[in-house]
């Protein structure tokens, strides 16, 4: 049957193929799988969004985030609203971490995906059974208070046709995604310049004080001629940039939920170096896709010792454990099975 779904970005990172924020990718991902299969793919998001499907937009802010949040909610809210109206949705499904702020209450069934560690979210928004909320990994759910009402996990992935590439391993190291500070990337600076290895990194800078804070006084005091940093980019050049690389770094330093880039990186036969940090070592197979390091020196020498590992294994292990169509038909048995949920209910009141 085919499925109106509408879909809630966070209001201030819009949804387009550059933008780092695995939120923003896998909304990217369902919303053209929608429109794919043939279903009706509604988004709400900031209007310089780019989405298959029909974009419902909102005002992309300016000011810093902090300031705005209150004003940005209700405009998402109101997008929102209007959106049901107009389109009548078989299912809302929210992506922000701040998707309580603006969740709408109505008759259409609704679901989260929590795409930040649990503790990024108040208690009593886990706690909370109105909306139906999914983890991305089991560490992710291993890690959400008692209490919480997980309705289950789904897992991410990534387009591994796109992220099938051969290409001569360069000498450098890439590290990719926010520029903030829980993603440690002055870490990985730090243990490139210790391994004398060249290091690109790639990402945007969002409008947060604490992120540019983060970016002026730990990331660009650090940048020279052999450590760079290159700014988002567009998925054909992330994929150009991962396939030739020695190694993906992910220095995280919060629990990481999941890691796509980590999952992209495996796709172009790219070894992942990585702290121990929530799903990262799920998704890294220490010896054989990748090493797990947690100190400078550590990380340091696992950029050395990436040379030893088999592309050709990274690239079956991403075959076999992260490939997006998974994914996909994991969301719409999910949608599915809310929509005809609300439908049985429609037609027992009637």
């Amino acid at each position: 049957m085919p499925l109106t779904v509408l879909s809630v970005a966070f209001p201030f990172a819009p949804v387009r193929p550059e933008v780092a924020g695995g939120a923003e990718q896998i909304l990217l991902a369902l919303d053209r799988a929608l429109v794919e299969g043939g279903h009706r793919s509604i988004v709400v998001a900031a209007e310089n969004s780019i989405v298959a499907g029909e974009l419902i937009g909102t005002p992309v802010w300016d000011d810093a985030l902090e300031i705005v949040r209150e004003e940005a909610a209700r405009c998402h809210r109101n997008a929102i609203e209007a959106a049901i109206v107009s389109f009548t949705p078989d299912v809302i499904h929210y992506h922000g971490f701040d998707f309580h702020l603006y969740a709408v209450r109505c008759e259409t069934p609704s679901m989260a995906t929590l795409h930040l560690p649990p503790d990024h979210y108040p208690a009593e928004v886990l706690a909370a059974t109105g909306t139906r909320l999914f983890c991305v990994s089991q560490s992710q759910q291993s890690r959400c208070p008692a209490g919480a009402a997980i309705a289950g996990v789904i897992p991410n992935g990534v387009d591994i046709k796109f992220f099938e590439r051969r290409a001569i391993r360069r000498n450098y190291v890439i590290a990719l995604g926010r520029i903030c500070p829980e993603k440690g990337f002055h870490l990985a600076l730090d243990a490139a310049k210790a391994a004398d290895i060249p290091l690109l990194l790639a990402g945007e800078v969002f409008a947060y004080d604490a992120h540019r804070g983060y970016f002026e006084n730990e990331i660009r005091p650090r940048l020279d001629r052999r450590r760079k940093f290159i700014g988002a980019v567009a998925p054909a050049r992330k994929r150009r940039l991962l396939a030739g690389a020695r190694s993906l770094v992910a220095p995280s330093l919060v629990q990481e939920t999941s890691s796509l880039t980590a999952m992209e990186a495996l796709a172009c036969g790219t070894p992942v170096v990585a702290r121990s940090a929530g799903a990262l070592p799920e998704i890294v197979e220490h010896g054989r896709t990748g090493f797990i390091a947690d100190t400078i020196e550590d990380l340091a020498q696992a950029m050395r010792d990436v040379d030893a590992l088999s592309r050709e294994a990274c690239r079956k292990a991403a075959e076999a454990r992260f490939d997006s169509r998974k994914m996909v038909a994991r969301y719409f048995e999910t949608w599915h099975s809310l929509a005809s949920g609300d439908r049985r209910r429609s037609a027992c009141s009637n």
